[in-house]
């Protein structure tokens, strides 16, 4: 291949050159006498074009730059005069001749001066990284010289510079790996190995095999063994190839409504349960907390569209209307015998509606259960409203999932506020710290903080960090924690300043206690340990709604504790004491 070279040498250079041997033959100075040798004889620098001016650069610019300007403005003004006299502008004289003449040429030089300058840059450095490869080239040792035109092989990408970990191979028959190579093949979905064999497990190591083989990659840290892979199926998780393990651990008792409950909490961050088990013991010692259910009401909003705004208007002002709702709810309630209709709240985009239902779902979370009650209700108005489009089941109206003003202020799932008052010893000597302290980074922190970062339903310290926790060992919706975690945390002292008053208000807590994760075997015990598990027989729903006041209580555990570390100066020691253990939990795995 052509390389490119550095510049020509001094003629001497060029001679000794000229009669150099080969290079496998020659005699190469050694390292010390390259490095005592000046870099002015082994690199001279390269001629530029500014070595031919005869005065020096900056003098010659100057004449050329006032030359330009100088001839520019006498042009102007000579034509500009001749405009007002009516005279033609090809009529010129022998100066405006010069003129011209001595323009173009200081643009010339101007132009060719800039324009070389830029083109020998790259020059200068395209030679530069010539230099650089002729130097790789002598630095080689001298059984690499034997074949001058060698270029080294590109350096490895960096995943290749590690070598992976062996693949462990879980298949033992025969037949089992002639699936695995026809899943590798395209000639069996990996999706339909559960209906194809009619073996969970087996189905799960089968796309273990074939993932670990078409991506090069071991799975050996990922369990696979000791799941039920039955219960999952069609319910919970597709295509499974193992599952994750998550450390559990237990803050409390939490002193709630005169029971205590033990707190159940799934996390790897480290010190979020010590704080949580250390706000429950200020509770308890101050006589526990209480809490009320405000509202309990799953909402989904689908949208629908007509030809005209006023017609949209219309089923608006029908679906709002008293008198209606008795059809309405009859009409929703036949989806399920836990379905009750609360109301429907109705926004209008345009020709554009959108409907929020509300009701109450029992002791499910209940997303499915009211969308088939909305459906219900949309096959019914299609006969009075025969010109109504439905764009979808879900308009974002509901909102699920994601933070909405529309959840913070109407509620979402059950609402509610829980509160305590702390004794002034147990500030002192439990959460170290001072009442008048807390009180003050409550407004600054978050009240004001909160509302000056834009903050919508934030107006707390981490109330996602308790409600994640206590959802993942529950087997409730993960990823409704976003609008679950709405709170605002509020103090204020009490009791002539002594002690404190403490509440937190979450008027979206979307939680369930049958249905989805809450039936797996794990999500099940813990539960089991809050005296939640399944389905209330005495009074449905009343399961779901203690889940939903226990959440808030551990948030308000939670929030009291890491409001006090802040306030006493505790949380980065506390961190740097827990959440940096340098122990590799790898090369202890069995």
């Amino acid at each position: 291949m052509d390389v490119q070279r550095r510049p020509l040498k001094p003629p001497q250079a060029a001679a000794a050159a000229a009669h150099r041997p080969s290079l496998h033959n020659q005699h190469r100075p050694s390292n010390h006498q390259r490095s005592s040798s000046s870099p002015a004889a082994l690199d001279p620098p390269s001629p530029k074009a500014s070595d031919a001016l005869p005065f020096p650069l900056y003098l010659t610019n100057a004449v050329f730059f006032t030359l330009f300007f100088s001839v520019a403005y006498y042009l102007l003004h000579r034509w500009r005069d001749k405009i007002r006299n009516s005279i033609p502008l090809h009529v010129v004289t022998f100066p405006e001749i010069a003129a011209i003449v001595s323009l173009i040429a200081s643009f010339i030089y101007l132009l060719g001066f800039f324009g070389i300058d830029f083109v020998q840059c790259f020059i200068f450095r395209a030679s530069h990284d010539a230099w650089d490869l002729d130097d790789l080239i002598d630095e080689q040792p001298p059984s690499n010289l034997c074949c001058t035109n060698a270029v080294s092989p590109p350096p490895p990408p960096i995943s290749k510079l590690v070598d992976p970990e062996p693949i462990e191979s879980s298949i033992s028959s025969i037949e089992d790996e002639e699936i695995v190579k026809s899943v590798m093949d395209g000639k069996i979905p990996s999706y339909s190995l559960e209906s194809k064999l009619g073996d969970c497990y087996r189905a799960a190591s089968i796309r273990r095999e074939a993932l670990q083989k078409m991506n090069g990659r071991s799975l050996a840290g990922l369990p696979l063994d000791g799941f039920d892979y039955d219960s999952i199926l069609g319910q919970c998780c597709e295509m499974p190839v193992g599952y994750v393990q998550i450390p559990v651990g237990i803050a409390g008792p939490l002193l709630l409504n005169g029971f205590e409950y033990s707190i159940p909490m799934a996390t790897t961050e480290g010190c979020l349960v010590a704080s949580t088990n250390r706000g429950c013991k200020a509770i308890h010692a101050s006589g526990g907390a209480t809490s009320v259910l405000l509202k309990d009401g799953m909402t989904r909003a689908p949208v629908v569209r007509f030809d005209s705004a006023k017609r949209a208007a219309e089923l608006k002002f029908f679906l709002e209307d008293p008198v209606n709702f008795d059809t309405l709810s009859t009409v929703f309630n036949r989806s399920s015998r836990f379905a009750r209709l609360q109301g429907i709240q109705c926004a209008l985009a345009g020709k554009n509606l959108y409907m929020r239902f509300s009701c109450s779902t029992g002791d499910a979370m209940g997303m499915n259960m009211v969308s088939k009650g909305v459906q219900n209700v949309l096959d019914f108005l299609q006969s009075d409203f025969p010109d109504m489009d439905v764009i979808g089941i879900s308009g974002n109206f509901c909102s699920d999932k994601k933070p909405a003003a529309v959840n913070w202020i109407e509620g979402r799932g059950k609402s509610v506020v829980c509160e305590a008052v702390i004794k002034e010893e147990v500030v002192k000597k439990v959460l170290k710290t001072e009442v008048a302290a807390l009180v003050e980074l409550n407004m600054l922190k978050n009240l004001a903080g909160s509302a000056i970062a834009g903050s919508l339903g934030g107006f707390n310290a981490h109330a996602s960090n308790i409600v994640s926790a206590i959802y993942i060992a529950t087997g409730q919706d993960p990823a409704q924690n976003i609008e679950s975690s709405h709170c605002i945390t509020m103090m204020e002292a009490v009791n002539e300043g002594k002690d404190l008053h403490v509440s937190v208000t979450m008027p979206s807590i979307e939680v369930g206690t049958v249905g989805g994760g809450t039936q797996l075997a794990s999500q099940s015990a813990c539960l089991n340990l809050l005296g939640v598990k399944g389905a209330s027989k005495e009074l449905p729903g009343a399961n779901a709604r203690l889940l939903a006041t226990i959440v808030a209580g551990s948030v308000l555990a939670g929030e009291l504790s890491l409001m006090s570390a802040i306030s006493a100066g505790q949380l980065v020691r506390s961190h740097m004491k827990y959440n940096r253990s340098s122990r590799d939990v790898t090369k202890i795995a069995p």
